[in-house]
């Protein structure tokens, strides 16, 4: 299972809300909600929000073996 418990991490120590996310990066909200509810994002999100956030693919998401 992909768990995004890291990029509520991340956006705390960044100091960005999804708020700013969603107004200053223009991600959706259906995003959010995706990221919030553990469900499928595409490579070409994650790595936008890479881009945005100046950080690693493991600082979004984690594997947890179920």
């Amino acid at each position: 299972m992909i768990s995004y418990a890291p990029f509520y991490e991340t956006l705390k120590k960044k100091g960005i809300t999804t708020y700013k996310l969603i107004n200053t990066f223009g991600v959706s909200r259906s995003l959010i909600d995706r990221l919030k509810h553990n469900k499928p994002i595409s490579t070409l999100t994650l790595n936008d929000l890479c881009s945005f956030l100046d950080c690693r693919v493991e600082d979004i998401l984690v594997y947890i073996k179920t």
